[in-house]
């Protein structure tokens, strides 16, 4: 019987004695359940595994495609951080989808905890990407690049040739020659060694730490930041504080004492337009005259355009739009003035700035018995007149050519009393009643500059008078961070570059003596990672040492001792000097030499020996991975690349 089977025997044996022993035993068993797919993890695996995997590049570009997805939503729904009332209007356009955005949080997308739980899982897996590579990077920094391989002939590229200077003279100049093209180069035995292309790396912890720089600066500004709008009046003016904003949005760590203090006032605006041809009424220029200065400070003037901002301790005040204000006086029954040629500003509604709004008289209007109530005029304005006898009127030009005011009023109660807020610029008339002419037809009138519309009843009278205001509407905003948020977004992009076109790779340089006393310098060179250019790059270096410690003198040749082979030639083995067949050349298309030289054919242990023939030249892999045939062997060649191959 052979030792396998006795041993099958023995353990089949051992199994029955293991299972009449259970069933002879009266204690309990116990149910046991291996664990199926290997051991089972604890708390501190299951840890581990989890932060593996969220610092992982994977999860890394998966979180930053779900950030770029989730931002979507906050460019194609209204925000309630960017405008209240489109969101109210979109709310009521939508009754059936509002509650279930709201659930979503969809109209405050990026203060959502969805929005902000990807963002900061975003942060965690690049500072846990980052760390230990920086760690690592620095300690290749301070290190030294590894010593050369024993056979350098199994490099990818490579290149030998025999010199009459010694070998330290070789490692001397290839050293020297190295540090001058930004290797990092030391010597380790017989051979140099030197390294090149750590900016791969460092681009791409640039381009890591960039992104979170970015992330940092957009939460820092989402954080900090304010921006209100403003609408002022040619000879009006504004003071940055909080009351005297239209509409004002902050950051939830921003407070109301860090608004920057100054003031500004809006001499003028000049608004010009093309008058002719396919781009008439196309704006020209657009300029706000105004004359601002800080507390305690004389004042200063400045001329703000469209992206060409005022800018005051880090707030910015942007020029956005502009508009017409018609003005208006406003009688009571008895004659007296209630509103005394007050410019009332009118919104556009399209690019001929045909603008609508309201005028409201909210106080000292009494009725024709003396009776206090309120007025409303609802207000269409068109600075240059067109539709006349078409039933409707509309602006043919931006420019004030030909301005009408169009007016129609109501009476009764604003609601501006009801502690409600309302629009300046819309007239809520539930509570109040339409002026009708005496035919019983509702009143309205087109006032030219100077004409006056009477009301009914001795209700009293507007006119419409001569000289319309223009204004400007600006934007007021404190957004820090976003020169920290350039500065990575520029660093980002050249880490980026860094990382994708440069190349880590690594030149060794040995020189030995050879048998009869010559200089045997071998070159090689290995690329991490696919490097096209690292034959051109080898070639290169191996031209220039090669003129430093060029090819020694032809040596006289010796006889051969047999004839060759039919079809061989008479090439000599230099250990032996006896005639042998040359092996084959290696073509581009053989996978297992391609780009090597001859000299890599030669016998295990022998590789400086196969390279150092008489008269050879520096040989290795050309641009194409074509290998790189010996020149001529005569004094002083220099190395060469052949234009097709290798010729057999």
């Amino acid at each position: 019987m052979s030792t396998t089977e006795k041993r099958t025997d023995r353990r089949t044996e051992q199994a029955r004695e293991a299972d009449a022993a259970d069933r002879l035993s009266t204690a309990p068993r116990e149910e046991r359940e291996e664990p199926v797919g290997g051991p089972v993890l604890g708390v501190i695996g299951w840890a581990r595994w989890f932060w593996r995997q969220l610092t992982s590049m994977r999860v890394a570009l998966i979180l930053l495609f779900l950030l770029s997805i989730a931002s979507i939503p906050g460019s194609l729904i209204p925000q309630n951080s960017v405008d209240d009332l489109k969101v109210q209007s979109w709310k009521e356009e939508n009754e059936r989808w509002a509650p279930l955005f709201d659930r979503l949080q969809l109209f405050d997308v990026y203060s959502s905890v969805w929005f902000s739980a990807i963002y900061i899982l975003l942060f965690v897996s690049l500072i846990g990407c980052i760390v230990p590579r920086t760690w690592q990077f620095v300690g290749q920094l301070r290190g030294r690049p590894p010593g050369a391989p024993g056979r350098l002939t199994r490099m990818p590229a490579y290149a030998t040739w025999r010199t009459d200077a010694t070998p330290e003279e070789v490692r001397e100049t290839a050293a020297s020659l190295l540090k001058g093209r930004r290797f990092r180069t030391h010597t380790v035995g017989d051979a140099v060694a030197s390294e090149k292309g750590y900016l791969r790396e460092a681009g791409n912890l640039l381009f890591h730490v960039s992104l979170i720089v970015m992330l940092i600066a957009f939460a820092w500004g989402q954080l900090f930041k304010s921006e209100g709008g403003k609408l002022v009046l040619e000879g009006d003016g504004f003071s940055n504080t909080l009351t005297q904003y239209d509409d004002f949005r902050s950051g939830s760590l921003y407070g109301s004492d860090d608004l920057t203090p100054f003031t500004f006032f809006l001499d003028e605006f000049t608004g010009t337009y093309e008058r002719t041809g396919p781009q008439r009424g196309t704006p020209r220029t657009f300029e706000a005259a105004v004359r601002w200065s800080r507390p305690g400070e004389p004042e200063k003037k400045k001329l703000i355009e469209v992206n060409k901002p005022l800018e005051i301790d880090g707030t910015k005040v942007y020029l956005l739009a502009h508009g017409y204000a018609p003005v208006v006086t406003v009688r009571d029954g008895k004659g007296k003035v209630v509103l005394d040629k007050v410019a009332v500003p009118l919104l556009p509604i399209d690019g001929n700035v045909t603008s609508t709004g309201a005028i409201k008289v909210m106080d000292g209007y009494r009725d024709k018995n003396g009776k206090k109530t309120q007025l409303g005029f609802q207000a269409f304005f068109v600075p240059t007149f067109g539709g006349e006898g078409k039933g409707t009127m509309f602006s043919q030009f931006p420019a004030l050519d030909f301005p009408v005011l169009a007016l129609n009023g109501y009476t009764g109660s604003l609601g501006v009393d009801s502690g409600i807020p309302q629009n300046v610029y819309q007239l809520d008339t539930r509570k109040m009643t339409q002026f009708k002419d005496a035919n019983g037809e509702i009143l309205k009138a087109r006032l030219l500059p100077g004409e006056t519309m009477k009301l009914p009843d001795g209700a009293g009278s507007i006119t419409f008078e001569k000289g319309v205001k223009e204004w400007a509407s600006f934007q007021i905003s404190e957004q820090p961070g976003q020169g920290w948020a350039l500065g990575g977004a520029i660093a980002a992009i050249a880490g980026l570059v860094g990382s994708l076109f440069v190349r880590r790779r690594r030149v060794w340089v040995r020189a030995v003596a050879g048998p009869d006393g010559v200089t045997v310098v071998e070159m090689a060179a290995l690329g991490r990672g696919e490097s096209p250019k690292l034959p051109e790059e080898l070639q290169a270096l191996a031209l220039a040492l090669h003129e430093r410690a060029p090819t020694t003198a032809a040596a006289p040749q010796p006889e051969a001792t047999a004839d060759p082979p039919a079809g061989g030639d008479t090439s000599v083995r230099p250990e032996d000097g006896t005639a042998g067949t040359e092996a084959e050349a290696p073509t581009p298309t053989d996978p297992a030499r391609q780009g090597r030289p001859a000299e890599a054919s030669a016998p295990e242990g022998s590789a400086s020996e196969g390279s150092a023939r008489e008269g050879s030249t520096p040989t290795g892999s050309g641009p194409t991975g074509e290998p790189v045939a010996p020149a001529p062997t005569e004094p002083g060649d220099e190395p060469r690349i052949p234009a097709e191959g290798v010729e057999k």
